[in-house]
């Protein structure tokens, strides 16, 4: 069956001739003219950047096909890979059980799409198979086992009555074709070479051994080692030293040496990155943040091509043939038609082979992709309505009286719980905003750690220093130096190869001891080990760098802001959430972070609006700018009047024991210092009410009797606890509005909120900025939440318990898998068999008029672009009448009309 193995030396030495007699025609023909550059940057579409651990935003999977429709992509996928893109028939079932999936929206979806849909074969028929299709997920095993099945199957042996393969239009690598055919070790040998270079290269000062000529490049490097691999045989390190020493020209020859006709090229690279996505896209990651586009991954592709062709080289050229078991394939097919469609084999066997084939091919993209769509749209359906109910039924008239207090929350899902607690603990005043407040900087820390503190999507364009006062300052940075020396002292102990021997003997019964109390009381010791750094960090006060310097710093950014830029950034977050009037003699700005122990991917859970780190920083930086005098003379000229009375104080938000922990809080006027009392007074209520809330929906920590705030601290301290918070699972949609729209709503932590008033937005520019910037941070977040429950062995990253940290940028599963790019299954899971997280595409709510609407799709391509390709769902609501207004692709013409079916609800227009 081995084919290679039974080769002779001779057989051997004449199919590698072949092989260089065709790579220099091919060479001679095509490699001068082949643009590989404009090849690789449109087959990366198909991969996302990945950061590194330290700063892990949520990334949107298939940002790069957005171009395309959703079904498109998860079309393409399911040829290709076999990857499924929406959620499994289970799933869809338990939300039918559960009653988060209507029925009744289900079947308006099937009759929509039968009324609308041009049919291959008669609409009677086509409606008869697709009614069973729809609910069952499978042909009963019965029929499929019955004695007419069976007959069917021995008459199709004896007789071509069927095509060798249903169609499906696909590139598959060299690789994947022998995979195919039964021969696996081609595929997987050259996934671990590609992993073993990858770690080597990308390794961020985790071995303790670095890559030799490293300096030189991935490519050069890899060739220069690789020709010396013992994994590889001599023939296979022979054929690596033919390698070009130019990254692009290897690409060519690699191409051309597999054979790859020149229309499939592109796709052919597509298939080579998606097959370990995690590594490619840290590499496409990498390019990006160097500003050389994709010379790693071109790099990355040489590599892989190179090392293909020096596996499969004595194969070729390969022939593709059909699936061994093709008759297995259709046989389902052909049980539907004969259970639901109402067929009998004599009918079967009496149709023309064209007709058989419509219909098998009409059953199977049916299954394959338009019932999924109809769950997934119908799902999402009912919950677009039952949160239009909850909306309507508690909308208010805004607020009656003048709050104590004003706080500026992050957007973030987590906020919500938080925020309507508040609000009924006192006269309290909450709005939402991206959590960075609009500040495009990079900060620097005391330490010298530097961060961008700003989305994904956005370049830093400030850098804010935080330092210390003169006094004191050496002896802090002489005491953090020596606490990182003893780190570093001790990493190096460990890999010695003598100090790792003795290391045990001298910190084993130190260690054991630790481990030992974090076990019994997690909470006490993280309590203990954080009151020690205070005390060793002192109670010295930092100062930022707000004012323009006239160097720039390291980063080429300058340092601070001028009073244009100051009053700009202030005046335009304080416009876009419509807080310009009213203001409460205390305004609390609030970043958020999460506290875990033991986890990796800790800045997941952080703010992502501002890079994957907590977001106190820059609540401070917005606050200190809100209370100088300066800016807000130049905010008065512009129709925004802080009156003196009236404090900006900035805290942090504690996402995991939901806490407010105040960062900075300067002089406060009679009336804000009333307001603080009773704020600091309300919290407590908050802090036990929200956490009994969130408690309940974690496994195992909504047992009655405990306390709440302790067992949430307990959470976030211990080590082994795998769910110290569920994150930002759950989301689903995103409301643009003024306050009133959902202040009395129990949104259950599943909406992102944005205050957004349109009274002061004239030219519809604030609410432009939103779409573009925070929708589509939220966006990623939920595609990837999304991605990592329908798809979690591709865009998941596993179980907590056995994931590996490795070259200190990443996670794998054990020591040789992709590089893991999403969410470990206990983030989007309750248990083994039971899902979390419910996968739907964002719902974006935003109230405005409708001539603001139309501006917005207009002006804002890339956003129209993902309501009309079903990337994400857009509702608008009138804020004079209430209605809501479904924007769907079809009402996305050229005049942008609604709908014409789009008047049937009371108090709403759904397609």
């Amino acid at each position: 069956m081995n084919r290679s193995a039974m080769l002779s030396e001779r057989a051997v030495d004449h199919v590698e001739n072949r092989v260089e007699n065709n790579e220099k025609k091919c060479d001679r023909d095509f490699s001068g003219n082949l643009p590989v550059d404009e090849m690789v940057g449109r087959a990366s579409r198909v991969i996302a950047p990945l950061w590194p651990l330290r700063t892990f935003v949520a990334v949107h999977p298939w940002a790069g096909l957005e171009h395309l429709t959703f079904e498109e992509v998860a079309e393409r996928f399911r040829d290709s890979r076999g990857l499924d893109l929406f959620p499994p028939m289970a799933m869809f079932h338990e939300a039918l059980r559960k009653g988060e999936l209507s029925p009744r929206k289900l079947e308006e979806r099937f009759g929509k799409w039968l009324n609308e849909e041009a049919h291959s074969i008669p609409r009677k028929e086509a409606e008869r198979l697709c009614c069973g299709l729809l609910w069952h997920e499978n042909v009963p095993r019965e029929v499929m086992n019955s004695l007419e099945m069976k007959r069917l199957a021995v008459r199709m042996k004896h007789a071509k009555t069927l095509p060798d393969r249903l169609p499906v239009r696909c590139v598959r690598t060299k690789s994947a074709i022998l995979e195919a055919q039964g021969e696996p070790r081609f595929a997987r040998a050259l996934d671990r070479h590609m992993i073993k270079w990858c770690k080597l290269f990308l390794d961020e000062g985790q071995a303790a051994w670095g890559m030799p000529f490293r300096e030189s490049g991935f490519y050069c490097t890899w060739r220069k080692l690789a020709c010396h691999d013992p994994s590889l045989s001599r023939a296979e390190r022979g054929r690596i030293k033919q390698t070009p020493a130019n990254a692009e020209d290897a690409l060519k020859q690699a191409l051309f040496n597999l054979n790859v006709p020149r229309p499939d090229m592109e796709r052919y690279l597509e298939e080579h990155l998606i097959a370990l996505p995690g590594w490619a896209g840290m590499l496409l990651w990498r390019s990006q943040k160097s500003g050389q586009e994709y010379r790693l991954l071109t790099e990355y592709l040489a590599i892989r091509l190179s090392t293909e062709w020096a596996l499969v080289a004595p194969r070729l050229p390969l022939q593709e043939t059909g699936d061994a078991d093709h008759d297995a394939e259709l046989l389902p097919w052909i049980g539907a038609w004969l259970h639901w469609g109402g067929w009998t084999c004599e009918q079967w066997f009496g149709m023309s082979p064209e007709e058989r084939f419509i219909r098998l091919d009409f059953a199977r993209r049916f299954a394959w992709m338009v019932r999924p769509r109809l769950w997934l749209e119908a799902w999402e359906d009912t919950q677009e309505e039952k949160l239009r109910e909850t909306i309507s039924a508690t909308q208010t008239n805004g607020h009656a009286r003048r709050a104590a207090a004003q706080l500026l929350f992050c957007i973030d899902v987590r906020s919500e719980p938080f925020r309507r607690h508040l609000e009924r603990e006192g006269p309290f005043e909450t709005f939402g905003c991206a959590g960075f407040f609009g500040l495009p900087i990079r900060t620097r820390l005391p330490d010298g750690h530097v961060h961008a503190a700003c989305p994904a999507i956005v370049e830093p364009r400030h850098e804010v220093r935080e330092q210390l006062p003169s006094a004191g300052s050496q002896t802090y940075l002489w005491a953090e130096s020596a606490k990182l020396s003893v780190a570093r002292v001790f990493k190096k102990m460990k890999q010695g190869l003598v100090t790792s021997l003795l290391l045990p003997e001298m910190s084993g019964p130190w260690l054991g001891l630790y481990m030992l109390m974090r076990n019994a009381a997690p909470e006490r010791v993280i309590g203990s080990i954080h009151r020690w750094r205070k005390r060793s960090a002192g109670k010295m006060k930092t100062h930022l760098t707000l004012d323009l310097e006239s160097t720039c710093g390291d980063s080429g950014l300058p340092t601070g802001f001028s009073l244009e830029e100051k009053v700009n950034y202030v005046g335009s977050l304080l416009r876009s959430i419509g807080l310009t009037s009213a203001f409460s003699p205390l305004v609390v700005v609030c970043g958020h972070k999460s506290e875990t122990a033991n986890n990796p991917y800790a800045s997941a859970l952080d703010c992502g609006a501002c890079g994957g780190a907590a977001g106190g920083l820059n609540a401070r930086v917005f606050a200190e700018l809100c209370n100088r005098e300066e800016v807000r003379r130049a905010l008065a000229g512009q129709g925004i009047v802080i009156p003196e009375e009236t404090v900006f104080i900035a805290a942090e938000h504690s996402t995991t024991v939901h806490e407010l922990r105040w960062l900075h809080v300067p002089e406060l006027s009679p009336a804000a210092r009333d307001a603080f009392a009773l704020l600091q007074d309300r919290l407590r209520a908050v802090t036990r009410k929200v956490n009994l809330e969130q408690l309940a929906k974690l496994p195992g920590a909504g047992a009655a009797g405990r306390d709440p705030v302790a067992e949430a601290h307990r959470r976030a301290a211990d080590w082994s606890e795998v769910r110290p918070e569920w994150g930002l699972a759950g989301n689903y949609a995103f409301v643009i509005g003024r306050r009133h729209l959902t202040e009395s709503c129990n949104l259950e932590g599943r909406v992102f909120l944005h205050s957004y008033d349109w009274r002061e937005d004239p030219d519809g520019t604030l609410l432009m900025n939103i779409a573009a910037g925070p929708v589509t941070v939220a966006q990623w977040i939920n595609l990837q939440y999304y991605a990592s429950t329908v798809a979690p062995h591709i865009y998941g990253s596993g179980n907590k318990a056995t994931q590996t940290v490795t070259a200190g940028i990443g996670v794998m599963q054990g020591n040789g898998s992709d590089l893991l790019a999403g969410l470990p299954w206990q983030s989007v899971m309750a248990s083994d068999r039971e899902w979390f997280h419910s996968p739907l595409r964002l719902l974006v709510v935003i109230e405005a008029p409708r001539p603001y609407m139309v501006k917005l799709l207009e002006g804002n391509p890339e956003f129209r672009r993902k309501v009309s390709n079903g990337w994400l769902r857009l509702v608008s609501v009138d804020p004079v009448s209430g209605i809501w207004e479904r924007w769907t692709p079809r009402s996305l013409g050229p005049a942008l009309t609604l709908d014409d079916e789009a008047a049937g609800c009371a108090g709403c227009a759904c397609d």
